[in-house]
């Protein structure tokens, strides 16, 4: 780690004088190509499925009245700037239109952009990385079928240092590591519910404490963490020692993540509403069956 962090910090400052290209670093952290991509068939239910469940309709459509499906989100304010979801229409100047299936993927799970440019991890695409090339290609059909909308997004609100894309290849090296989704055990329940939770829902964006620049505490994986968006306060831990003290049990987990109704009464609010709302709200009972049973039985792996 300390050579990693001295070969980061040697050439942040050559980028930052506008001496240096970084897309070197993407190499340390390549994953090679899938050959087979193209020749997977895409399922478009499935897709559209994956793609509630995964919160791209919760970030990529805004909450504004009259606001076109998919066409870009509300922002994102947090210590690092303000961020707004693009387009992901077909459109093809303002969304996903003149992309290729290689392309998606690769901003998918690489969190690399069509231009070469490294995605902000605002976007999860670090939790995205596991899912499958049959994932990605009911993603890509799902998406297609999306009608095009010609307004652009919003651009990010980042101020100096953040704002420099091109260090974002160093944060890719020193924290993002690209591995496919495998199947942790041999119960299945809870195989469907690790990768909900892991890859798909990505809960520990939100559950899971952050350094200073950033990147998740791995340490500390679902030990709750104050919010990095503005005005929402302390997110709970989500462990099963957490979920139990609390009062929770499976069945209220599973309720609560389709009707926003928690089990003491109350309901949810703030970005949690949303993520249920436009997300959890849709899945399938046996799923969010499969999100609880995970949660409450990660000490067990």
């Amino acid at each position: 780690m300390k050579l990693k962090l001295f070969i980061v910090g040697a050439i942040l400052s050559l980028a930052a004088a506008g001496w240096f290209s970084l897309p070197l670093l993407a190499s340390f952290n390549k994953v090679t190509g899938t050959k087979s991509l193209t020749s997977l068939d895409g399922d478009i239910m499935r897709g559209a499925y994956l793609a509630r469940a995964s919160g791209c309709i919760a970030c990529h459509t805004s909450s504004q009245p009259n606001a076109k499906f998919l066409a870009g989100g509300d922002p994102l304010v947090t210590p690092f700037g303000s961020f707004i979801a693009p387009n992901l229409t077909s459109h093809k100047k303002e969304g996903l239109g003149n992309w290729t299936l290689e392309e998606f993927a690769r901003a998918v799970r690489q969190g690399i952009s069509p231009d070469g440019d490294p995605y902000f991890p605002a976007f999860p695409y670090s939790f995205y990385t596991g899912f499958s090339d049959q994932d990605i290609a009911d993603l890509w059909a799902a998406f297609q079928t999306v009608p095009a909308v010609s307004e652009a997004a919003p651009e990010h609100t980042v101020g100096f240092p953040f704002n420099q894309r091109r260090g974002l290849f160093a944060w890719q090296f020193l924290f993002f590591q690209q591995e496919r989704f495998t199947p942790p055990s041999e119960d299945a329940r809870y195989n469907r519910g690790a990768f909900l939770v892991e890859t798909a829902t990505h809960c520990a964006a939100c559950h899971t404490p952050r350094n200073l620049l950033g990147a998740l505490q791995e340490d500390k994986a679902y030990a709750g963490s104050d919010s990095m968006l503005e005005d929402e306060g302390r997110i709970p831990a989500i462990t099963p020692q957490a979920l139990k003290e609390a009062g929770w049990t499976e069945l209220d987990l599973a309720y609560a993540l389709k009707t926003s109704v928690k089990h003491d009464g109350d309901a949810f609010g703030g970005s949690m509403s949303e993520v249920i709302k436009d997300g959890t709200s849709y899945m399938k009972k046996e799923d969010l069956e499969a999100i609880a049973y995970y949660l409450f039985n990660r000490d067990k792996e």
